[in-house]
């Protein structure tokens, strides 16, 4: 069975003709010269947030970090690995293999999730896949997968890691690494 979305446009989403299971929009955030966006983490097991059409004011790579206090500071200690695929609009230049520049090891820095430039067809899209953070006996382990044209390229940039704490996370925190979010959509969901 194939379902339409009545309003075409998954940046414009509010509900679904459709049952996701346990699977339920939480927030959404739109981007406008934002210098950041900013979303409360609750009780869900699971949370996974959609990247929708993000374009920066400065060339630089789209990244986020959680808080254990409420949004005061953010700086959770984490570890991370990553790979990227990529190629020319003309075919050239296939590539896939390890990412040097965008693990952290045991870093409060904030993790990327990809790199967008500032032409004005440039824009990413993808996920983060954030699980259990609300325990209290765990670390919260992540994944993510994103797509973005940079300049004349197609490139595909995968993360995977966990925060390094058995405190509950209680905020997440997405930015460009300088300058705002010019544009874009964030589409938080919770699943049990």
């Amino acid at each position: 069975m194939i379902t339409k979305l009545n309003n075409k446009a998954v940046a414009n989403v509010t509900t679904l003709p459709v049952a996701l299971g346990d699977m339920v929009l939480v927030s959404s955030a739109t981007a406008s010269s934002s210098a950041s966006i900013e979303f409360s983490l609750g009780n869900y097991k699971e949370y996974k947030f959609f990247f929708v059409n993000m374009h920066p004011a400065t060339a630089a790579h789209f990244q986020f970090q959680s808080s254990t206090d409420n949004g005061s500071s953010y700086g959770v200690t984490l570890t991370s690995t990553a790979c990227s695929s990529y190629q020319g609009e003309d075919g050239s230049n296939p590539t896939l293999g390890y990412n040097t520049g965008g693990d952290l090891a045991q870093s409060t820095s904030f993790q990327r999730l990809m790199r967008i430039t500032t032409d004005n067809d440039n824009c990413g899209s993808g996920y983060l896949h954030l699980f259990n953070p609300a325990s209290t006996t765990y670390v919260k382990h992540f994944i993510s997968s994103c797509n973005e044209l940079n300049e004349n390229y197609t490139q595909n940039e995968f993360y995977g890691g966990y925060f390094n704490t058995t405190s509950a996370l209680t905020n997440i925190k997405f930015q460009m690494a300088s300058g705002n979010i010019d544009a874009g959509k964030i589409l938080m969901f919770g699943i049990n």
